[in-house]
């Protein structure tokens, strides 16, 4: 075959084909085998099973990722075809409607979302991309679709160990770590999700990876020993109370312990709770928490338990359906052991996730998760942040601990450790969540960045003059809470554009000047703006004075200088006679004194070689058109400047009080981290006299060099904004651009 070309792949055919008709064979239809088998032979006959990116044969790959899929996850007729067919109906051997006629409705449906996914794949969605948004959505247009493609990428990081496109296997790992691995932790996926991470790690750092798993390797034997000698007595204890069980010893996966050796900056030997006890109770629906709470309390009279380290996830479960007691001990040499309790039913839906949960509780466990892809949903189609932004609010309340919060009627919420008033308000309604003023938590009344705890009793106080603030967005942790405000916020500033769009076309129509869209788009570029809804927001907000705008835009209109003129120059004017509303003079007090006494009236520009700002040490050079241009004594023509030029230097300082709003560039640069893009805006836009107008962001081997264009009021705001951005761990250097 030509897709199955060499022994070895053949042997793996044959290995997986076996294993994935042992398991899909009782839910598969009478003649699902049979039709699926000559479907694939013609595929292949054709030439329509190629190879993927990494050269391994297409065919091999998805009869691999169906049975781990089958075998991890759940044997499901649907999902097992659509993995397999459509590579046939992306390379166009079948049709859509003939996967529809022949197959069902069901089955097409995952076809055309697992084909969305291969088509966003070719244009390399990148976790930093814009496309990657897009891959998002089809992944949350169906849940099994994310399921499918989770299983799927776990048999390609399997397979795909030491190969040599290491920048290829470097961003599956990075997928892997940033989006999969979440994902299959929030679906209760834990065996999978613990694969995906210690692979991305193993092929991100190799050598970190070899070095703890070649220590465990070291260890294994004395661990074995210590496992055996810790469940000894416990097993003995269990019989005796007639409980029928099973006890597995584990060791915490290799990306678990290099978390917790970078967190507790220990070596392997002071890892706390590095061991694990499983004990699976084989007990009727009835009997398991009465089972499971006896099995704890003889664990725990054995041996001392840390309080703290308690967690019942038997009395209220997951949202991902996941039942458990958990509790660390303090076992024989003081060394400290988790040891999990959970009856069988329990122990399959913790192993193979929602899937199992599914079977067994029904239409509740798929609502409870529909309303969670919902959330997903709305999260991406609102969300106006970048992709690591995006990333970082989804996994807030993947990977987050839960608290159980209540409604004064006895109602429960699930939120992620951490959660706020605030956010509680949210978790009840848009509405109340904007209104938000407070709350009274057990009775008292809390501000609303109070953070909750579980078992908490909340209500919320309102108030209809309350609405969200950028400040929100400092304290709320659920993805629902702060994809709410910033759509809020987003409206407020799209109203604020319309009005300041409409400030701006009133006083162009006073001073009988002609509206010319193309300039005006080139005017709001050259003043530094990403976007024209910043633009015009910013003249409603008064930040931007519009009689200054429409001086910078009739500028514009008239005729260029000469080449040389505008290598030299290519400033922008700022002339102090000013206009109001009604296009009737005004008089602003001078910027600048230039020469020995201030002169009213003269048209002067600021440098766009030096940028020079409020409070810089400046000198002002006479061109052709007696226009004074400013520059910073320091600016990089300076020296050109004086030798050519001395006769047309003109002493020049600074006069009245700061406040007009000047451009400068900062140069950062430091140690990538998904968050310091988002603390370094935040401690910008929290200054008053400071706005942000561009930024742009290079990361590489870890570092990042990012430039901010910012409008300051002088030169010491500026400085103070780059001792704060200096205080921002990971921040390396922060300089002025010269």
């Amino acid at each position: 075959m030509h897709t199955v070309s060499n022994i070895d792949e053949r042997r793996q055919f044959r290995e997986a084909y076996r294993r994935l008709i042992r398991a899909v064979g009782p839910v598969a239809e009478t003649d699902d085998i049979a039709s699926i088998h000559c479907l694939i032979s013609g595929g292949i006959n054709a030439g329509h099973y190629g190879r993927n990116g990494f050269g391994m044969s297409l065919l091999v790959h998805r009869i691999q990722a169906a049975a781990l899929l089958a075998e991890a996850v759940s044997p499901d007729r649907s999902m097992t075809l659509s993995l397999l067919i459509a590579p046939l109906c992306q390379s166009g051997y079948i049709s859509a409607e003939k996967v529809r006629e022949d197959w069902g409705d069901d089955v097409a449906k995952l076809v055309g979302g697992l084909m969305n996914v291969v088509a966003l794949y070719a244009k390399n969605p990148s976790v930093e991309s814009d496309n990657f948004r897009n891959l998002l959505l089809s992944l949350a247009a169906d849940i099994r679709v994310i399921i499918i493609v989770i299983a799927e990428r776990l048999q390609l990081m399997r397979a795909i160990n030491h190969h040599p496109d290491d920048n290829a296997v470097r961003r599956v790992a990075a997928e892997a770590r940033y989006l999969y691995a979440p994902l299959a932790h929030r679906l209760g996926l834990y065996t999978i999700k613990s694969e995906l991470e210690d692979l991305a790690l193993k092929y991100s750092n190799r050598e970190i990876y070899t070095r703890i798993a070649h220590d465990l390797n070291q260890r294994k034997a004395a661990r074995d020993a210590y496992i055996a000698d810790f469940i000894a007595p416990v097993k003995s204890r269990l019989e005796a109370a007639g409980l029928k069980f099973e006890i597995k010893g584990r060791t915490k996966s290799i990306s678990s312990i290099w978390n917790k050796l970078q967190k507790q900056h220990n070596d392997l030997d002071h890892i706390y709770d590095l061991f694990a006890i499983r004990v699976i109770i084989d007990t009727p629906p009835e009997r398991e928490k009465a089972d499971c709470w006896m099995a704890y309390s003889i664990v725990t009279d054995m041996y001392k338990p840390n309080p703290a380290r308690m967690k019942d996830w038997i009395s209220i479960p997951k949202s991902n359906g996941y039942e458990s007691l958990h509790t660390t001990v303090n076992g024989p040499q003081g060394r400290w052991v988790e040891v999990q309790i959970r009856t069988r039913r329990m122990d399959l839906v913790a192993e193979k996730g929602l899937a199992a949960h599914w079977r067994y509780k029904g239409l509740k466990g798929e609502n409870n998760l529909d309303a969670w892809m919902n959330n997903v949903r709305d999260i991406l189609e609102t969300a106006d942040s970048g992709p690591l932004e995006l990333m970082k609010n989804m996994s807030m309340d993947i990977y987050s601990d839960e608290v159980f919060v209540f409604t004064p009627k006895g109602d429960l919420h699930r939120l992620p450790k951490g959660a706020t008033v605030l956010d509680f308000a949210f978790a009840i309604h848009t509405k109340v969540g904007c209104g938000c003023i407070g709350g009274r938590v057990n009775g008292k009344n809390r501000k609303i960045n109070f953070r909750l705890s579980s078992g908490d009793t909340v209500e919320i106080n309102t108030s209809a003059n309350q609405s969200p603030n950028q400040d929100w967005l400092n304290f709320t942790v659920t993805s629902k809470a702060r994809t709410k405000i910033r759509q809020v916020l987003n409206d407020a500033r799209n109203h604020q554009a319309t009005l300041g769009k409409e400030m701006l076309m009133r006083r162009l129509k006073n001073r009988k000047i002609d509206f010319d869209e193309p300039n005006l788009m080139r005017l709001i570029k050259k003043l530094g703006f990403k976007t024209v809804t910043d633009f015009f927001a910013e003249i409603a907000d008064e930040h931007l004075d519009v009689a200054r705008v429409v001086e910078q835009y009739e500028a514009m209109l008239r005729p260029e200088e000469s080449p040389a003129e505008s290598r030299s120059a290519g400033e922008y004017v700022m002339q102090p006679p000013l206009a109001d509303d009604n296009g009737s003079p005004a008089v602003a007090s001078d910027v600048l004194v230039i020469g020995s006494t201030s002169i009213k009236g003269m048209n002067y520009k600021l440098a766009r070689c030096c940028n020079p700002i409020y409070g810089d040490d400046v000198f002002g050079f006479i061109s052709s058109d007696g226009v004074v241009k400013i520059h910073r004594s320091d600016c990089p023509n300076s020296a050109h400047i004086r030798e050519r030029y001395p006769y047309r230097i003109i002493s020049t300082r600074w006069s009245g009080k700061a406040g007009e709003q000047f451009g400068a560039t900062i140069s950062v640069t430091g140690i990538d981290d998904i968050g310091i893009v988002t603390n370094i805006t935040s401690i910008i836009n929290k200054e008053r006299d400071i706005l942000l107008r561009n930024i742009a962001i290079d990361s590489h081997d870890g570092s990042f060099h990012g430039h901010l264009v910012v409008g300051v009021s002088s030169t010491e705001s500026l400085d103070a904004l780059i001792r704060k951005i200096k205080t921002i761990k990971g921040v390396k250097h922060v300089q002025r651009n010269k």
